[in-house]
């Protein structure tokens, strides 16, 4: 019986230690710059795909799209059916760079013995009338401290992960063929991580309520992969593909 005890033990803490390890969470730190113009109240939308010989039925843009399409509805803008019936265009484009190697050189202490900070010696005195033996052990209390230090290098992979969300006004497009740019939202996030599926959903929840807006100057946000907001860009994803 205890030995059933003791295995149920161990698996329910290797479930307790696999539960951690996947629900552990993960920071971006997501740069975001936004400007618009006069008319950027103009919120009846279609979203175009951006990128080099991308479609609409492009798989990857159909699922960055169904993100921006959850943020934008959120921020006040309204999805149009047809090109025809819309009066701004918001064009998407998305990428990631190729991965960039860096090194890192920097020192390590190096920690040990640096000399002896006292020494005692105990022994015995034995006579033999007008002889005498001695025997005696001598104890040294040695210090420590860094000795010197070595030069070490570390060697990490860093990405570029960004979408541009650049709007056009399209009833001036209808009229005079000017594509006459109404605001642009540039989001960018530099790391490790060369997943641009999995950190997409991050960069909208970070950038969502500046879809649109003047931010004055490129802002920094650090946020989760379970932050709020992105649980539930993701989760009205999820709601809308079924």
């Amino acid at each position: 019986m205890r030995a059933r005890i003791t295995i149920m033990t161990f698996v329910l803490s290797l479930f307790m230690v696999l539960g951690c390890v996947t629900t552990q969470s993960h920071f971006y730190a997501v740069k975001i710059d936004s400007i618009s113009g006069m008319k950027a109240d103009k919120n009846r939308y279609v979203l175009l795909p951006g990128n080099k010989d991308t479609t609409v039925d492009d798989l990857q843009f159909k699922e960055f799209a169904t993100y921006i399409n959850c943020a934008l509805t959120k921020k006040g803008f309204v999805p149009s059916d047809s090109p025809q019936e819309a009066n701004v265009a918001i064009i998407l484009f998305y990428g990631i760079s190729d991965p960039q190697e860096y090194q890192h050189t920097y020192s390590v202490p190096i920690w040990g013995q640096t000399g002896v900070s006292s020494s005692r010696t105990t022994g015995t005195l034995n006579t033999y009338g007008n002889h005498g033996t001695y025997s005696g052990t001598t104890t040294y209390t040695p210090t420590y401290g860094i000795k010197g230090s070595t030069t070490r290098t570390k060697t990490y992979t860093k990405y570029i992960r960004f979408f541009v969300l650049d709007a056009v006004d399209l009833d001036e497009y209808r009229k005079s063929e000017k594509e006459v740019q109404l605001w642009k939202t540039t989001v960018t996030s530099s790391g490790s991580g060369g997943d641009l599926r999995r950190i997409f959903p991050v960069l909208v929840a970070a950038s969502q309520e500046y879809f649109g807006e003047n931010t004055g100057q490129e802002i920094d946000i650090r946020m989760s992969d379970k932050d709020k907001r992105v649980v539930e860009i993701k989760g009205i994803a999820t709601t809308d593909k079924q």
